[in-house]
């Protein structure tokens, strides 16, 4: 069975990022990883259905045996992809999609290099800077941090495979369909070509 894609995506707050994933999902069937958290559930959470819930010392042992495929921190807890659960949708030839941040796709491409990483950005930096004040949702002092963070996190874009700039949903998510598409028809996804054609 052809192997699935690992899909990373990536890009500064107010990329659009969780609206062009909700496209993407609606468009073509990605496969869903429920990410492991020490937080506690709120409520109407499901173990093993919205988060693994698990303790510090739990997850701090899997990044030790370096089962986590990426992690991170927020707010003084740890968020993750459990790598083997992450392999095992890919070897079944499933597509799954990660919307992480930068330092975590760094971490994926590590540990498996066929990973495709998608850079999400918004059409400039003023339009970025247009688009978090108009939310009106956030202080100055926030937003110029995102703005601020930007500047880091584009640092690591000669590490990405391709940047894709969000001036419409729709295309923006067709556009990476099309890298999609492409990357599956890529030879070196296909080193036994010839001998699967001459049926050898």
């Amino acid at each position: 069975m052809e192997k699935g894609l690992l899909i990373v995506l990536s890009g500064p707050s107010g990329s659009g990022k969780g609206t062009v994933r909700a496209e993407l999902m609606k468009k073509e069937h990605f496969a869903f990883s429920v990410s492991a958290t020490t937080r506690g559930p709120r409520e109407g959470e499901r173990n093993d259905v919205d988060y693994h819930f698990i303790t510090r010392e739990a997850f701090e042992g899997k990044i030790q045996r370096e089962e986590m495929l990426e992690y991170t921190t927020y707010n003084g807890n740890y968020y993750g992809t459990v790598k083997s659960e992450a392999l095992e949708m890919i070897e079944a030839g499933k597509n799954l999609l990660l919307e992480i941040e930068v330092e975590g796709a760094m971490n994926v491409k590590r540990v498996y290099p066929e990973a495709v990483l998608i850079m999400l950005l918004p059409p400039s930096f003023a339009e970025q800077e247009r688009r978090l004040r108009g939310r009106g949702t956030e202080s100055d002092e926030i937003v110029n941090g995102r703005l601020a963070r930007t500047y880091e996190e584009m640092e690591y874009l000669p590490h990405y495979d391709y940047v894709v700039y969000n001036e419409n949903v729709d295309a923006c998510a067709e556009d990476i369909l099309s890298i999609i598409h492409a990357e599956r028809c890529a030879m070196r996804r296909h080193p036994n070509a010839k001998e699967h054609y001459f049926g050898q």
